[in-house]
């Protein structure tokens, strides 16, 4: 006849799960991570759900060993470097060629970007594609101006390229392999040219920071520019007069917020005036809910081993199994 309330192993349970909910949440110190191995993350990317932009999120992937990689419809990239100064991100794909392949040439997978976020391959990309099918592909020289003015001339795969003609690394790499310079217009058209070319590699023109002439060399990777969201909420957030704080978003209505050491807010971390609503809690972290589910998790298993041992006749339970 005793009762679950004088049973001393509910009341364990009980008691550590009514701890748990008195804690306050773990990730009440914890602010957005700033940089993944040696690459900085600035806003507007985040690593941890919920900081930086909506608009970039779940781009960026951090792996436990500090590396990142960038996420497309294609695959995820390895990240070489982002620039926020002038907003563009450098990868590079481990399936274009490159100097070490010669001419031997690996099946590659074309480089795709969602046209739904806010990305954009640049400009100053240039593709090579190899030993393609003359019978499929129009494959000829075009006059030097094209280089500098390319959507002045048609949509040939430049055979007298510069590039093709000083292989960034390795200018004699190729041997008996055709190579010639192509700009897809989208990543159909990229695809298209990988039907009827053994493999391509992308270069982009690296800014030395010099003027006037000579000012960019060529190097392997693909460049990706980006917008950054300037919104005034923002910049109040992160004025360290302010407060300093981090700009974020709501996981769930994805509506700004304001990540403090105290709290979010949706103003800046030192307006009195705001109501510090939650703690700073990003996702992947212990929260109430998790810690009630663990409470509802430990009545279900009391539940379940209570009926298990307890007698029950007809369907109808005795006083002996009765949890209150």
């Amino acid at each position: 006849m005793a009762s679950a309330c004088n049973n001393p192993t509910l009341i364990s349970l009980l008691s550590l799960s009514l701890l748990l909910l008195s804690l306050p949440t773990q990730a009440k110190t914890r602010q957005c991570r700033t940089s993944c191995g040696l690459i900085p993350i600035n806003y507007p990317f985040g690593i941890d759900d919920g900081c930086g932009s909506p608009y970039y999120r779940h781009i960026l992937v951090c792996s436990e060993s500090g590396n990142l990689d960038f996420r497309t419809p294609s695959g995820r990239y390895p990240v070489r470097n982002i620039t926020y100064t002038d907003p563009h991100i450098l990868i590079s794909d481990p399936f274009m060629w490159k100097c070490r392949d010669g001419d031997r040439f690996r099946p590659a997978r074309a480089f795709a970007l969602d046209t739904s976020t806010h990305f954009k391959l640049s400009s100053q990309n240039d593709y090579l594609f190899f030993n393609c099918s003359e019978s499929d592909v129009i494959m000829e020289p075009k006059p030097r101006f094209c280089e500098r003015f390319p959507d002045q001339c048609d949509s040939a795969c430049d055979t007298s390229s510069y590039l093709c003609r000083n292989l960034p690394e390795c200018s004699s790499a190729l041997r008996g392999s055709s190579c010639c310079s192509y700009y897809p217009k989208g990543s159909e058209s990229l695809r298209m040219m990988l039907k009827h070319c053994a493999t391509y590699t992308g270069i982009y023109w690296r800014n030395l920071g010099i003027t006037p002439a000579f000012n960019q060399v060529p190097e392997y990777g693909i460049r990706v520019d980006f917008d950054v969201p300037v919104t005034t909420r923002c910049l109040w957030c992160q004025d360290e007069a302010r407060g300093g704080g981090a700009c974020g978003f709501d996981t769930e209505t994805q509506d700004f917020l304001c990540l403090c050491d105290k709290g979010n807010v949706t103003t800046y971390c030192k307006d009195h005036s705001g109501e510090h609503n939650r703690p700073a809690v990003v996702a992947g972290t212990v929260t109430a809910v998790s810690v009630t589910g663990a409470f509802v998790g430990v009545g279900v298993w009391y539940l379940r081993k209570v009926r298990a041992k307890a007698p029950v006749t007809h369907g109808v339970q005795s006083n002996e199994n009765r949890l209150f």
